[in-house]
């Protein structure tokens, strides 16, 4: 008896094998879109990854068999993820849009708001809830360089969440030679006096691009690539 309430329950009760790890589901949001699109073991690149599982855009790819590079350039944070993210290139340097080279990279009270912008950092402290603990010097490496470095083939998948930075780097990206199926970038504005807006700029450049405006959680914004999307289920990387 017992056997068949579980087979009963089983057609019933519906399944939701999936547990999220990012901030508001965007995982999850990723990987159905991704598997619809025939892509299996995701290729991804994470940048400003931070943590190597609470509230990472990747780690549930990870788990489902992919696998990429993680960017950080906090050194604390890099160590950490290299020992959970052991099939995973982890790169303890900063993504820029304007070449090679160092700049100073603000390490906050809140790791999760640590920056390359000085006047981030600086608006972040006029609030004055959080501060900045200390200023190191990292080198950066652009972003297409990185791709071209450490892929075969363009990553199938981009996060990308760098505090003030994400248009710089996106619209630096070379989308001829490197076009992801599917981008996840944060396109709110952190503010703690409920001031907040969209960053459009990123959005329209997006679809400007051939990206479908996908999915939305108002903190970050998911993007298909929009010819791959129209002929998903006949794709079959």
């Amino acid at each position: 008896m017992r056997s068949l309430l579980n087979r009963v329950k089983q057609k019933i009760i519906p399944q939701f094998p999936l547990q999220s790890y990012s901030q508001s589901g965007e995982d999850i949001i990723v990987s159905r879109a991704l598997n619809k699109m025939g892509i299996r073991n995701p290729l991804y690149l994470d940048i400003g990854a931070n943590d190597p599982v609470k509230l990472n855009n990747t780690f549930l790819l990870y788990k489902k068999g992919g696998s990429g590079v993680l960017i950080e350039p906090d050194p604390i944070l890099c160590s950490k993820i290299k020992q959970k993210r052991r099939r995973d290139a982890v790169l303890n340097v900063g993504v820029s849009g304007q070449g090679c080279g160092e700049a100073d990279f603000f390490i906050l009270d809140n790791n999760y708001l640590n920056t390359f912008s000085r006047a981030e950092a600086e608006r972040i402290q006029e609030y004055g809830k959080h501060k900045v603990l200390e200023k190191r010097r990292i080198k950066l490496i652009d972003v297409n360089t990185i791709i071209s470095e450490n892929f075969d083939e363009c990553p199938h998948f981009i996060s990308l969440d760098v505090e003030g930075l994400d248009f710089e780097i996106i619209s630096s990206l070379d989308f001829n030679q490197h076009r992801p199926a599917a981008l996840c970038v944060e396109t709110i504005t952190y503010t703690e006096d409920n001031s907040e807006y969209k960053r459009m700029e990123i959005i329209n450049f997006l679809k400007e691009k051939g990206y479908l405006h996908f999915a939305d959680t108002y903190i970050n914004s998911i993007f298909v690539d929009f010819v791959r999307w129209k002929h998903r289920g006949q794709s079959h990387k």
